[in-house]
């Protein structure tokens, strides 16, 4: 399963939707905050601890393959990996 911490209004996260849909993957997605440099405000605790808990790091676009075991961060990254192991 592939889960995607994103923000709607992030442009680096639309780049990433817009690959997993034009792949046709199935995925899940989490809001935890709002984008910003600097880390915008948060919107889901839940989803903000889970993905720092995950990767570490409080940064969006964040992909998590659960099948595989990898994580990415960095839209051209996640779109690099989604071409590789489902294009």
């Amino acid at each position: 399963m592939l889960e995607l911490y994103q923000a709607e209004q992030c442009p680096h996260s639309t780049e990433v939707r817009e690959k997993l849909t034009e792949l046709g993957v199935s995925y899940v997605i989490h809001n935890p905050r709002l984008p910003g440099d600097e880390g915008g405000d948060v919107l889901n605790e839940w989803a903000h601890q889970a993905m720092t808990d995950l990767g570490g790091e409080d940064s969006i676009p964040f992909l998590v393959d659960t099948d595989r075991g990898e994580q990415r961060y960095e839209s051209d990254e996640i779109v690099n990996y989604l071409e590789e192991h489902y294009g």
